[in-house]
C-alpha cells in the first residue's frame, strides 16, 4: 500500500506540459522524424545508385 500512496503523491508533483508546449514538442518529434527519413532515403537511394555503377 505504501507504494500505491508513493505514487500516487509522485504524480500529484509531477508538472504536466501545458498545450503550448505539447505542440512545441510534438512538432519536433514529427520535424526530426521527417529530416531522418529523408536522410535515410537519400542515403540508400546513393548507396543503391553507387552499387548499381560497379556491377
Amino acid at each position: 500500500m505504501k507504494f500505491i500512496k508513493s505514487v500516487i503523491q509522485e504524480m500529484h508533483d509531477v508538472t504536466w506540459p501545458n498545450a503550448h508546449q505539447l505542440r512545441k514538442d510534438a512538432s519536433s518529434v514529427i520535424g526530426l522524424s521527417v529530416f531522418f527519413v529523408a536522410f535515410f532515403a537519400l542515403v540508400d537511394w546513393l548507396v543503391q545508385l553507387f552499387l548499381a555503377l560497379f556491377q
